[in-house]
């Protein structure tokens, strides 16, 4: 097994130094080919400096450097596609992930997984700022997605790397790796990891995430089950409208046999009419997405990110699209 460990940087200067050696420790003991690929995403303190600095001194350590801030899905991403070895190694900077814990993954990855995260199953953070939040944001993705994980949102992965590269991420999506590639066909599995406070510089999470995560969720709710074909979803929601106009119709026509009522300006024939139309919009709507979606999958990959420069790559290993102008 030959690894890529990928991490992303962001204002994480102090923690850098830290970091290279407890992954470099770490891989030397396991006896293994590896590299580490430090994704730079638009540090505003010294981190740029001191990744230059190992870049330098170390050929092992790969250096992707954003032009600016693009968040760590973005950098996850470019890291990802940047990897030459067979399994990717995902590790948050901040050194709150123990790298010592590699081995645990790779060692479950060998019995016949094709991704692994872990469990922060002893949180060293604020429970308000980030446990509470957390616990209710595994919960709710596993019930919307019927993926049933502990800790979803752990950095800490180990995954093969023909599925890595297989995904798209966008937005917040880094946080549902395990939950798209699942949805590919990978089989994962979940361990146990060790979590540390925070030593260094100060998080960039909190409950102003959730929004976000919520949204996210909605699209990989609409990725799971609803990507490769839009008119189930709005062709069943326009259908019931049209159910429901339907209903409301008949009830007008009785109403109107029934008692004589003058029907011009009635309540129910005119919520009739509108779920009628709303049935419409949505047939509408289920053929314009699949329309989007043929477009989507038989376009040309793009990135949103844009890379400035990177340090220790052959060319070939790059990926066209990621190599920096």
């Amino acid at each position: 097994m030959s690894v890529s460990v990928v991490v992303p940087i962001y204002d994480e200067a102090d923690n850098i130094p830290l970091l290279y050696e407890a992954v470099t420790s770490v891989m030397q003991r396991m006896r293994i080919r590896y590299e580490i690929i430090f994704v730079n995403d638009g540090s505003k303190d010294d981190s740029d400096q001191r990744l230059d600095d190992l870049a330098k001194r170390d050929s092992l350590v790969r250096l992707i450097e954003f032009r600016k801030n693009y968040g760590q899905t973005a950098a996850m991403q470019a890291g990802i596609q940047a990897a030459s070895m067979d399994t990717v190694v995902l590790l948050d900077g901040d050194l709150q992930n123990d790298p010592n814990d590699i081995p645990h993954l790779l060692a479950k990855l060998e019995e016949g997984f094709d991704l692994v995260h872990g469990w922060r199953k002893d949180r060293q953070d604020s429970f308000i700022a980030r446990k509470l939040p957390s616990k209710i944001a595994n919960w709710l993705i596993s019930r919307v997605t019927g993926f049933r994980a502990h800790d979803i949102g752990c950095t800490l992965k180990a995954i093969r790397t023909e599925i890595a590269q297989e995904l798209d991420l966008y937005g917040e999506m880094h946080r549902f790796i395990p939950i798209l590639a699942h949805w590919r066909g990978a089989r994962c599995a979940e361990v146990e990891t060790t979590h540390h406070p925070r030593l260094f510089g100060e998080s960039k999470y909190g409950i102003s995430r959730t929004l976000r995560v919520l949204l996210d969720l909605v699209t990989v709710k609409y990725l799971i089950h609803y990507s490769a074909s839009p008119m189930k979803l709005f062709g069943s929601i326009g259908l019931g409208n049209f159910l429901v106009s339907s209903i409301l119709g008949v009830s007008a026509v009785w109403i109107k046999l029934g008692s004589g009522v003058e029907l011009t300006g009635n309540l129910v024939l005119f919520l009739a009419a509108l779920f009628s139309l709303a049935g419409l919009q949505f047939l509408f709507f289920g053929i314009l997405g699949e329309l989007c979606s043929r477009i989507y999958f038989a376009s040309q990959n793009k990135t949103n990110y844009a890379i400035r420069r990177t340090m220790n790559f052959e060319v070939s290993t790059i990926p066209f699209r990621h190599r920096a102008a």
